[in-house]
């Protein structure tokens, strides 16, 4: 129907019964959208309380009172309190008489650590490297609107979704078992996992450009190459680096995970300090991680704001 015939066919109401008939559906959506509302709300909280279930949240377990007695207790409040006997036990003794010999005996083993960090930081950067390389030319195969046909679309697809899908520690007891311990088990393991979750977003990315550019250059004779060339990648790029940039600062802390298993960097001094119960070893080793980790955060996002021009406007 015409909107012509459509206006003939029921002609627009004003006055009092148009008010009334706005003010009835008003209603009317209102209340519709409560019930959706309670519905949504009632739906959410039973998935959590039986996902608490599931989770031995409700678990009521036995725990020993201060006066030696066991007793029945809810697990949770029962464990919090472990947890800050645990946190205790890491934290070293600091006085501010004797701050040098407390600290130097809280890092006493920093050489080490210091080797082992930089260990840890050139496996994430080979990981990144690799996973880039793999993720970029991954992604546009893998994009809906960019690749060349549905088969090539779905087998780049389901290799990134395996890549991604296994986490880095079992990636690295495979390479582990396949290739001896050592960083290099560490760099495959970080750089395979970085392939498949860059690979994902870099294609999320290339997914939301502007086809313009890819018909000009396919309406000038440009191939499928050509139109990647020059109509995509100068769209995609300031997303790609950002991301990168990102998953840098992730596999800086995955490669100081892995050699938990035997896959080198920082990873084997925690393994080492759990076991013979080194409290103090742990939260050094946490502080070195952690003041990397905030170093490389400042770092990239200098670097991203300078590269997509956002420097020069704050």
């Amino acid at each position: 129907m015409s909107d012509v015939a459509e206006l003939t066919a029921y002609p627009p109401v004003s006055g009092p019964s148009a008010i009334s008939a706005f003010e009835r559906d008003f209603t009317a959506k209102r209340k519709a959208a409560r019930i959706n509302w309670a519905l949504g709300t009632a739906v959410f909280v039973a998935l959590f309380i039986a996902t608490a279930w599931l989770g031995d949240f409700f678990k009521v377990t036995q725990v020993t009172l201060p006066d030696g007695s066991r007793d029945w207790r809810w697990i949770v409040p029962a464990g919090i309190p472990r947890l800050g006997e645990y946190i205790e036990k890491t934290l070293p003794v600091l006085r501010w008489e004797s701050l040098g010999a407390d600290l130097a005996e809280w890092f006493w083993r920093w050489r080490i650590w210091l080797r082992l960090l930089v260990e840890t930081i050139l496996i994430a950067f080979m990981a990144t490297t690799l996973g880039v390389i793999g993720g970029f030319l991954l992604s546009f195969p893998a994009s809906r609107n960019l690749a060349p046909n549905r088969w090539v679309l779905w087998i780049c697809r389901r290799y990134l979704e395996i890549a991604r899908t296994v986490p880095e520690l079992v990636w690295a007891l495979i390479f582990v078992f396949c290739f001896s311990v050592g960083p290099m088990a560490g760099v495959m393991a970080v750089g395979l996992h970085a392939t498949g979750a860059l690979g994902k977003l870099y294609s999320e990315v290339n997914e939301n450009i502007d086809m313009a550019p890819l018909e000009g250059v396919k309406a000038a004779g440009g191939s499928w190459f050509d139109q990647i060339r020059y109509g995509a990648v100068p769209q995609v790029l300031p997303n790609i680096i950002s991301y990168t940039l990102l998953r840098f600062e992730i596999n800086v802390r995955s490669s100081s995970i892995i050699g938990y298993v035997g896959a080198g960097g920082l990873g084997q001094e925690f393994r080492t300090a759990m076991s013979f119960q080194e409290y103090t070893d742990l939260s050094a080793l946490f502080v070195i991680i952690f003041v990397t980790v905030v170093v490389i955060d400042f770092g990239s996002e200098k670097l991203r704001h300078r590269i997509i021009g956002l420097e020069g406007r704050s």
